[in-house]
């Protein structure tokens, strides 16, 4: 059958995948075994002789029913892999019976193409909005021996370097299963010689997204959380690079898990030193058990191919998160400027105090205000009334709708904090429904900044909070939601599951979350909803798929501020992640740093305040007041372009970061020196990604240039004087003269 996208050869069971850039070829083996034969740049014509070869690897063993010493599952580059027939690397799967035997062979049985993209029941995914953007095929494998079915989905877009892939496993048997583990996907690459780095995005708590890229060694290497969430720890991101490639040159293959949970992926050098990828749901603590005729879906995995470095890559999931994982009213708008009255008041405001920041919000040209933590329960610090999302009564005078009314008349938009996951022993939620509290039964669970976790696996949990929730967005006029969640996930129990399906907590727990989550972002489709918890702790390519920005951090320090949001631009789109300029000393770091810096970084993203407005200085109001005009100008450049990394924060004292619109008519360049020196280096920066047969004109000299000018010779950065130094560049295309 042949398909624009999708061939399969049935005389040589080669299935070859491709667009006008990427091919990706797997085949049925001998003995049906399902191998991967090759993902990268395209292939115009595959004759079939990249052929495994055959060699008796002793040990290694063969594969059950081939009569072929030379023939092993131990080092055959596969699609899909499974504990047992003595394939010893890292298994994609692991299934049990119910006589506690765990071994599965699965073999090719059948497939089936269609156009488009089908959707994931219940789970976060990229779409397509035309049919014939996208070509999908289902390669269906079986168990030898049982009616067990692996549905492998890849899905290939017709102008995207992307595979998509997924696995929806069947039990027909007339027994129940146990999933021990079940990824997503795995990657077997026989050619090590080219893919000897991995980069990944670790951290912490405000130190989210920092760019780790280290050598591939021999052994089982594991990136992954298990938290509960994605994490602020591990990222749900890697990319396997060649030796040498960078942000402009050489091979790179990025995978994004679309998933909000606990991630792992496994990264193995054999024996030959061959490389096997695999990605999905974490096997900690986890067990599905998995009922006779029942299925189960596991999360997406993006893979992306760049022959042109790192920001191909990005720029390629970029375009993808942003056109196809995102949805609804506000996936390209342009996003609002707000203000957020946290750092200025935190638990202590009044209707006086929101009244005045309000107006200086307006007169400042600032477009949204946004009520934090406090105004809900009896809630004057963090210990009490989450789950109690009704009104503090007499803590504000004229209540929530009456803020959301003065802010409306300002001619702002009115945003509220909310925190649905979550409960404190401190409420009348827990008063009446202790049980909604995730723990062990006959245990104290564990606190964590003296809040729990809902049981957000549980239907009725669910219900009680969405009908909460709703109350107040039928009852008040509200823009914006920030949804925040502030604890990893402990004391993984739900008394809604038998004692064998503990295992299945966590998981259901983010599949209750996305529900939620689609609930009322469907319900209420104006609303502006952002993610965030603790900062950057759930920032992934599944929460996307229901709010289309997030907010990057809690830590508002302009300076750790860069590695933060150029290490988030490797996976991310700048229209993804919001920032704040906020008040000096830093409240997360004490750091001093000028006005313009902080804005000049908060810029490079979605900006917004998060300071005392009342307290600013003439000057100081000034200076916001042109930062907001400015951005205005240019927030759709830099919401909606192309990102272009240029420096490293991570590599020396310097940053520079390049917005390219998609015509390349409008430019707007970054650049930052971190700490001065008495003897500086005249720093330099060539532009990259812009259109080099353009005219140039720097919108502040009115100097021009060529646009080789720029790319190839570059420009100095400013003489700058004194530490945290940055500045931002505009140039726009002009006619000849």
């Amino acid at each position: 059958m042949n398909n624009e996208l999708i061939n399969f050869d049935k005389n040589t069971g080669v299935f070859h995948l491709s667009n006008n850039e990427i091919s990706y070829i797997i085949k049925v083996e001998q003995g049906d075994v399902l191998a991967h034969v090759y993902f990268g740049k395209k292939v115009d014509q595959y004759n079939d002789h990249h052929n495994y070869p055959r060699r008796d690897r002793g040990f290694s063993g063969n594969v059950p029913g081939q009569n072929e010493r030379a023939y092993s599952k131990d080092t055959l580059p596969q699609e899909y892999s499974s504990h047992g027939s003595m394939d010893y690397r890292v298994p994609a799967s692991i299934i049990r019976r119910e006589n506690g035997a765990n071994l599965t062979d699965f073999r090719y049985d059948s497939y089936e193409i269609t156009p488009g993209k089908p959707t994931l029941e219940g789970l976060p995914s990229a779409y397509v909005l035309d049919e014939n953007e996208a070509s999908t095929i289902m390669v269906t494998l079986k168990d030898r021996f049982d009616d067990i079915y692996l549905d492998m989905f890849y899905t290939i877009y017709s102008n995207r370097n992307v595979i998509a892939r997924s696995i929806n496993i069947r039990n027909l048997t007339n027994a129940s299963l146990s999933l021990e583990k079940i990824a997503s996907m795995q990657l077997d690459l026989t050619h090590s010689g080219i893919y000897q780095d991995v980069l990944s995005l670790p951290g912490a708590l405000t130190r989210e997204r920092q760019m780790n890229r280290e050598k591939i060694s021999t052994g089982v290497k594991r990136f992954e959380s298990r938290r509960g969430a994605s994490s602020h720890q591990m990222n749900s991101f890697i990319a396997l690079l060649g030796a040498d490639a960078n942000e402009f040159d050489g091979e790179v293959i990025g995978v994004h898990l679309v998933y909000s949970g606990n991630h792992c992926f496994e990264l193995e050098v054999d024996q030959i030193n061959q490389i096997r990828l695999i990605a999905g749901i974490n096997d900690y603590n986890f067990t599905w058990k998995l009922k006779s005729k029942e299925n189960f879906q596991t999360p997406e995995v993006l893979l992306a191919y760049s022959d042109s470095g790192l920001n191909k890559m990005s720029n390629t999931f970029h375009d993808l998160l942003r056109e196809r994982v995102a949805r609804g009213e506000h996936q390209f708008s342009e996003r609002p400027i707000l203000v957020n009255n946290w750092e200025a008041t935190y638990f202590d405001f009044s209707d006086e105090k929101i009244e005045a920041i309000v107006d200086e919000a307006a007169n400042l040209g600032i477009e949204m205000f946004v009520l934090d933590d406090g105004w809900f329960g009896h809630r004057n610090n963090d210990d009490s009334s989450l789950g109690d999302w009704f009104e503090f009564e007499g803590k504000l005078k004229k209540g929530l709708k009456g803020v959301s009314d003065y802010v409306h008349q300002k001619g702002l938009k009115f945003g509220l904090w909310l925190e649905p996951e979550m409960i404190s022993i401190d409420s009348e939620l827990y008063e009446n429904h202790p049980d909604y509290l995730m723990q062990v039964p006959g245990r104290e669970p564990s606190p964590s900044r003296d809040q729990h976790l809902l049981d957000m696996g549980r239907k009725e949990v669910r219900e009680n909070i969405q009908k909460q929730i709703e109350r107040i967005l039928d009852s008040v006029d509200i823009d914006y939601i920030k949804w925040d969640m502030n604890r990893s996930m402990s004391d993984a129990y739900s008394i809604g599951l038998e004692s064998q399906q503990q295992g299945e907590t966590a998981h259901r727990y983010i599949l209750g979350v996305y529900e939620l989550m689609e609930n009322l972002t469907q319900k209420y489709p104006k609303i502006l909803w952002e993610g965030c918890s603790g900062g950057g702790g759930r920032f992934d390519a599944g929460l996307l798929y229901y709010m289309p920005q997030s907010w990057m951090s809690d830590n508002t320090d302009a300076v750790e501020r860069l590695k933060i949001q150029y290490g988030t631009s490797v996976a991310y789109p700048v229209s993804a992640g919001t920032a704040h300029v906020s008040a000096v000393p830093n409240h997360q770091t004490g750091r001093m740093t000028s006005l313009k810096t902080r804005g000049d970084v908060a810029m490079s993203s979605i900006l917004g305040y998060e300071l005392d407005l009342t307290t600013l200085s003439e000057k100081e109001k000034k200076e916001i007041s042109n930062q907001i005009i400015f951005y205005q100008d240019l927030r759709q450049l830099v919401q909606y372009g192309d990102f272009v990394r240029l420096k490293s924060p991570f590599e020396g004292n310097t940053t520079s970061w390049l917005f390219v619109s998609k015509d390349k008519s409008d430019v707007l360049l970054f650049v930052g020196r971190t700490l001065a020196n008495a003897q500086p280096e005249f720093n330099e920066v060539r532009l990259k990604g812009i259109a080099e047969d353009f005219l140039y004109e720097n919108q502040e000299t009115r100097d021009v240039y060529s646009g080789t000018e720029l790319a190839n010779i570059g420009i100095y950065y400013p003489d700058f004087y004194g530490d945290f130094q940055t500045k931002l560049i505009h140039f726009k295309k002009i006619e000849g003269k």
